[in-house]
């Protein structure tokens, strides 16, 4: 494991970015004392357009909608307080920058910053990981640099944003520029969905959003969602829609060329919890939701292809990629379903963990049928779906409770895996499960036929089997 140091914070969400994708020197954006004003005096009239306007008249609905509202039995969004707070959370840029005459900080006395230079390069094997996380009245998306062959693993920079996050998602798609570029969408709990750019340094305001509160006195309608967004799902097939879930029981489809709701669904009585878009068929969304649900819809047509009724409410949902009829949930009070998506029953469903919400779901990448999991039992564990029924390879408590695991999309045995309050000062981490022998064993073969029907080289599929024949276990 490779592991960093966190704050005891409440990590809420976390993803990857593929090798190669970031750029290898991130533009940093130098303002200017003109510019921080500008972005001071914006801030300002906007919160005293809403303090005057009727979202004040709203404000109670919609706090009593996220106090109620919790992915699990607890408080885990720690919406109760965030009610109870006062209603000024936003960074006062001006209270941290200071500048002279000429435009710099007095405080920085080091002219001299080529030995942090070197840090900031992103190499083409670097993977990153994004942390979204919160600690009193600050939020904050880390970006985290990993790097397999050297073993390292640090925040490469950090990025301000206005409120709790809750989910995020990762995308290409910039209506600014035609080249893909390398952005963060991330849903917090405002009805607002802020997207930042990754590839800049020291950034103060997302690239654009998408939503906008209504505005009484500039005759401003809203636009989008009026409540948290907990659900965010990029559609990789195309680039320009992205689909959002929110605490206000509707999914929104975006279309990113205008930054603007192009379809609405609202088939759901609670609130909208996970989403995924289908691999292949374009069309069709996946929608895990609090009223204990199922659904796959078909966007283009409007409508519920298939629905399924669980036990509990629904954490997240995920297709099977190795065979995509298949889809996978996972819910409230320890349960695990499967569903083939040509049958109305579950094809089987499984008390995965004996307390608490399985919150925690991960397929690997490139390694078909592993599939990783954990609860509020504090255990995580790995199964084999590969015959599309579930075996327990492995299992292991962990220190405090893990709130987010992700599949790095380079290696099918790497997960990051992300803690809150955590008893040791582990709070976040890369694990490999190549290097547990019960999981090395199961999957090892597996891995190197799928990296090489995938087009991925030879020679590369034949260096992760070596890798795990060589390596040496400490039992």
């Amino acid at each position: 494991m490779e592991d960093i140091q966190c704050p005891s914070v409440l990590v809420c969400s976390t993803i990857w970015v593929k090798r190669g994708v970031a750029a290898a020197n991130p533009q940093e954006i130098l303002l200017k004392p003109a510019d921080f004003e500008n972005i001071i005096e914006q801030a300002q009239a906007d919160i005293e357009t809403d303090d005057s306007d009727e979202e004040v008249d709203s404000s109670k609905k919609e706090s009593d909608t996220l106090r109620e509202y919790s992915l699990s039995n607890g408080d885990e969004y720690n919406f109760n307080n965030y009610d109870n707070e006062s209603g000024d959370v936003h960074c006062h840029i001006g209270n941290i920058a200071s500048f002279d005459v000429d435009g710099r900080d007095p405080l920085v006395t080091n002219d001299d910053d080529d030995s942090d230079k070197e840090d900031d390069i992103i190499k083409s094997d670097d993977n990153l990981l994004l942390i979204a996380l919160a600690n009193k009245d600050v939020a904050t998306l880390e970006v985290h640099v990993y790097n397999e062959a050297e073993g390292s693993f640090y925040c490469h920079h950090d990025i301000p944003i206005s409120s709790y996050p809750v989910c995020m998602e990762w995308l290409s798609y910039d209506p600014e520029d035609p080249k893909p570029g390398n952005l963060c969408a991330i849903g917090n709990m405002s009805p607002i969905i802020e997207v930042w750019d990754l590839d800049m340094l020291n950034s103060v305001e997302p690239i654009f959003k998408l939503g906008r509160k209504p505005k009484k006195k500039k005759g401003q309608k809203r636009v989008g969602h009026k409540d948290g967004v907990l659900s965010l799902a990029w559609n990789q097939n195309y680039t320009h829609v992205l689909a959002s879930g929110s605490v206000d029981k509707t999914v929104l489809l975006w279309d990113l060329e205008n930054c603007k709701p192009v379809t609405k669904l609202d088939s759901f009585s609670e609130e909208v919890a996970s989403l995924k878009w289908h691999p292949q068929e374009t069309h069709r969304l996946l929608t895990g939701c609090l009223d204990k649900t199922v659904r796959l819809f078909d966007c283009k047509e409007k409508t519920i292809v298939r629905k399924w009724e669980v036990p509990t409410a629904v954490e997240k949902v995920l297709w099977n990629q190795y065979d995509t009829n298949y889809c996978i949930a996972s819910l409230t009070k320890g349960f695990i379903t499967y569903f083939d998506v040509r049958a109305n029953k579950s094809v089987w469903e499984i008390k995965a963990h004996d307390e608490g919400d399985v919150s925690c779901l991960a397929l690997s990448a490139s390694c078909p049928g592993l599939l990783v999991s954990s609860s509020d039992d504090g255990l995580m564990k790995v199964w084999d779906i590969i015959d599309h029924e579930p075996t327990l390879v492995w299992q292991q408590e962990i220190p405090s409770v893990v709130v987010c695991i992700a599949a790095n999309p380079d290696n099918g045995f790497l997960f990051g895996i992300c803690r809150t309050k955590a008893r040791s000062e582990k709070s976040a981490e890369v694990l490999d499960f190549s290097m547990i022998p019960d999981v090395r064993n199961r999957f090892a073969d597996r891995v190197a036929l799928h990296s090489s029907a995938t087009g991925i080289k030879q020679s590369e599929a034949t260096k992760v089997a070596e890798k795990m024949e060589d390596m040496e276990i400490d039992e």
